[in-house]
């Protein structure tokens, strides 16, 4: 939870299709506001793009039952032209669909992951690079009428991405820890993992800050004067 003057919030989960067919209608029943989709991804060795074989379906579904919806895109380019095709790739495979961007009011997310487990074409990748494949990515989605959004965690944010380039981008940002560590701009946090109601393995989930609109100022009554 996060309250403050300035603050509310809401909560949402991400999924993948991993997580099989999803009881939307119990996902918001329990309090859930939004939901963010893998989209697709391009592979680490080989630069294929694949579409997650459920995000048409969970899309649809979230919508269905009054969740805001997002989808994010698992990147591994390594160049603008790259970043921009992986944009198009996702907007093009949910319009034809028939969504858009009235039904992405979370955006359309960019998710530059890092291999870990194995060699990837993205290893060597520069700070620079990093930062212009975010930019590529989110432009695209901009020129095309999306939200854009990029996520991130605490090593990008030190070590991959030149924050200044994107600083008008919204960040999603990742950190399992009891309260974020991170001393940038964000909003929405990705704060854990949990089993909710209507999907049956654990999920994660979100927690998004929303500025609160300023009080509206009282109307002064009129007087006899100044009728």
């Amino acid at each position: 939870t996060y309250e403050s003057d300035e603050y509310t919030y809401r909560l949402g989960v991400d999924v993948f299709e991993q997580h099989g067919g999803i009881d939307w209608w119990a996902v918001e029943f329990v309090g859930y506001d939004f939901a963010i989709m893998r989209g697709g991804y391009r592979g680490y060795k080989y630069p294929n793009l694949v579409l997650d074989e459920r995000v048409i379906e969970n899309v649809a579904g979230a919508l269905k039952y009054g969740l805001d919806v997002g989808v994010y895109f698992f990147s591994q380019a390594i160049s603008e032209e790259e970043a921009a095709e992986e944009a198009d790739f996702m907007i093009d495979a949910l319009e034809n669909a028939g969504f858009g961007p009235e039904d992405l009011k979370m955006g359309i997310i960019f998710d530059p992951e890092s291999i870990s487990h194995d060699e990837a074409r993205t290893d060597n990748i520069s700070r620079v690079q990093f930062t212009l494949n975010a930019v590529a990515f989110c432009e695209r989605v901009k020129e095309r009428g999306y939200k854009p959004m990029i996520y991130s965690n605490m090593v990008w944010e030190a070590e991959k991405f030149d924050l200044g380039r994107l600083a008008e981008y919204p960040i999603w940002y990742a950190d399992y820890c009891e309260k974020p560590q991170t001393p940038y701009a964000f909003e929405m946090w990705q704060y854990g993992h949990g089993m909710i109601a209507g999907i049956a393995a654990q999920a994660d989930v979100n927690i998004q800050l929303i500025k609160k609109e300023p009080p509206a100022e009282e109307e002064t009554a009129e007087t006899e004067d100044n009728k």
